[in-house]
């Protein structure tokens, strides 16, 4: 866990509790590390409702409600699959935000592709379905650290927009 995950994390509560929003998160090849940060985070209880580590595709199914057909037809690093896991996660958690991740930290499981450091994310701002794909480099502590990072900071950014006044929203 980096000390910029913290901060970020911190930075989330801030907007959060102005905003009196929470946050939920559906995790996969972070493992928890998203949450981990989050909790980190002194009273963050009052803004973070809960995560999912569903590493399994039938973790994703059962408790986030991930169909099956979806992860057959994209594999579970896709953008149907993070699209869904976060509406499952925001319906689940009953919070306003949700972050997802699903991808291939190695050192193997990659492909052409989808090669070793792609990581798709899925991002619910009040009912409002966003997502990205980024490829991390490095060995697999380094692409899960950078997956957990961009995850926050991503949050951060939708959640400070919707912070702004009316005329001052992107």
């Amino acid at each position: 866990m980096t000390n910029n995950s913290i901060q970020l994390a911190q930075q989330l509560g801030e907007h959060l509790q102005q905003l009196g929003w929470s946050v939920t998160c559906a995790e996969s090849c972070t493992g928890g590390g998203i949450g981990y940060a989050i909790t980190s985070t002194s009273g963050s209880s009052s803004w973070f409702k809960s995560g999912y580590i569903t590493y399994s595709n039938e973790a994703k199914q059962v408790m986030l409600g991930v169909s099956e057909q979806t992860l057959n037809e994209h594999g579970a690093v896709s953008q149907p699959v993070v699209e869904q896991m976060a509406m499952g996660a925001t319906k689940a958690a009953g919070a306003n935000v949700a972050v997802s991740v699903s991808g291939i930290a190695g050192p193997d499981g990659g492909s052409d592709e989808k090669p070793v450091g792609t990581v798709w994310f899925g991002f619910s701002v009040n009912g409002e379905i966003t997502t990205s794909c980024q490829c991390f480099a490095g060995d697999r502590h380094q692409v899960r650290d950078q997956a957990i990072e961009y995850a926050l900071n991503q949050l951060v950014t939708r959640c400070k927009t919707e912070s702004l006044p009316s005329s001052g929203k992107l």
